[in-house]
């Protein structure tokens, strides 16, 4: 068990190294990079083709990276904002690395970019513990996943800076207790803010690419206490990014280990060996 403990411990220090050096490039860039997580299914890349439209409008140039096991359809969808879009396709890898982010970067992401969306790999599990150099994490959760969600993950939610509700338009329908979700956010993540939205009704539209861009032009995000805790007593972090988001490598598997891991994305396969995955493929998809 230490081994294991150890093992993922010199992988997630690895991957911090990487994000530190990344977001350190995208940033003398101008570019800053959003990292959005939910669960498969949560209207992600609905609200995210909106906000991409929405950008495109105001002239902010922007860019979208999505991530699935397979199949490019969420990338033909986001291209018809016609903005940059590139799909990165794992073949089972359930969550994207720094190292692997920066490499499907290289050579492919306009030097223009002010915003760039990663879209991850449908998860609340393996993702969460990745820095990708974001300077903001994103968890988004439908109104038709249950309230419980952000006590199930907590360190999904926990490490959130910015926590959107999707599907709203349908809340009323599966009977929805905001209350109880925001109280439940709460208690993982205290003050972190939680917008309502609704890609179909256009509730909430506008503010992720609002707060986005507030970031890139270095508005203090919220910082997670889950955060600041793993800072402290985290092995090996020594980046004062203001995500702050240190990943907790002793205790996301105690947190989590006990829930059914209803995902495709059988986790434990994506930790054990170097990124080069030899698997992983990209596919551009631009209009």
């Amino acid at each position: 068990m230490c081994r294991v403990v150890d093992l993922r411990q010199a992988v997630l220090a690895k991957n911090d190294v990487a994000a530190q050096v990344l977001r350190t490039e995208l940033t003398a860039r101008g570019t800053t990079v959003v990292n959005l997580l939910s669960s498969p299914g949560s209207g992600k890349t609905a609200l995210l083709e909106r906000e991409l439209l929405l950008a495109r409008e105001r002239g902010v140039a922007v860019a979208a990276l999505t991530a699935d096991l397979a199949t490019e359809n969420d990338a033909v969808r986001l291209a018809r904002s016609g903005v940059p879009v590139k799909q990165v396709l794992t073949d089972g890898l359930c969550h994207l690395e720094a190292a692997m982010l920066g490499r499907h970067l290289d050579g492919w992401l306009p030097e223009d970019t002010r915003l760039l969306f990663v879209e991850n790999v449908g998860n609340l599990v393996c993702p969460a513990g990745y820095d990708l150099g974001e300077s903001l994490r994103v968890v988004l959760a439908s109104v038709t996943e249950g309230e419980d969600k952000p006590l199930k993950y907590p360190t999904a939610f926990g490490l959130a800076q910015l926590v959107l509700v999707t599907k709203t338009d349908i809340a009323r329908a599966v009977e929805f207790d905001e209350a109880a979700f925001r109280a439940n956010v709460e208690q993982v993540n205290p003050g972190v803010e939680v917008v309502l939205t609704s890609a179909r009704a256009g509730e909430g539209l506008g503010v992720l690419l609002d707060r986005a861009l507030a970031a890139g032009a270095g508005a203090r995000t919220h910082t997670p206490v889950m955060a600041r805790r793993q800072h402290a007593h985290g092995p090996g972090h020594d980046h004062d990014h203001d995500h702050d988001h240190d990943h907790e490598h002793e205790h996301e598997h105690e947190h989590e280990r006990d829930h059914d891991h209803d995902h495709d994305e059988d986790h434990e396969h994506g930790h054990g060996h170097d990124r080069e995955h030899p698997h992983v493929h990209t596919v551009a998809q631009t209009r």
